[in-house]
């Protein structure tokens, strides 16, 4: 497609039919992505990012997870979203619906263990200078892993599409 609209500026001098502006315009329009994939992979990959950024916090603040917390934060927050989007490439309902339930249990983890339960990952026992980032990115996960349930849910939600 984008060839042509370049073979059309290069032979312009010599065919100014070749190819119009108008048209290249017109075939360069219809290139679109598929949103509701490319909105699972976005929340997923930014997810990532900012779990990853608090990952480092904890280890800055030396706030330690428990062996079943550690467990639960490899499999359910890093490893499950990835596994969903990877399965929403075969399987885009039930690649949804994994990112929506590991979402769904990744914001319940982090808002009972940063807000909720008085221990000593909540985010106001966070003590010296990575205080600011520990909290800022557990605010940041329960907003990726909202955006995460909702996302999933509307891409396991949509309907199939036939074969054609």
């Amino acid at each position: 497609m984008l060839r042509g609209a370049f073979r059309a500026v290069a032979l312009r001098g010599r065919h100014r039919h070749a190819l119009s502006h108008s048209a290249t315009l017109a075939r360069l329009t219809r290139v679109r992505t598929n949103g509701p994939a490319a909105a699972l992979s976005a929340v997923v990959f930014i997810h990532l990012a900012v779990s990853l950024v608090h990952g480092a916090a904890h280890a800055g603040a030396a706030v330690p997870l428990t062996p079943a917390a550690a467990l639960f934060v490899l499999l359910v927050i890093e490893i499950g979203p990835l596994a969903g989007l990877a399965w929403a490439r075969v399987r885009p309902r039930e690649g949804g619906a994994i990112v929506a339930a590991t979402m769904a249990g990744a914001l319940v983890f982090g808002l009972a263990n940063h807000f909720l339960v008085a221990g000593a990952d909540h985010v106001s026992r966070v003590a010296g200078p990575w205080r600011a980032l520990f909290g800022s990115t557990a605010v940041l996960l329960l907003v990726t892993e909202a955006a995460g349930v909702v996302v999933g849910l509307r891409r396991a939600m949509t309907p199939a599409r036939r074969a054609s």
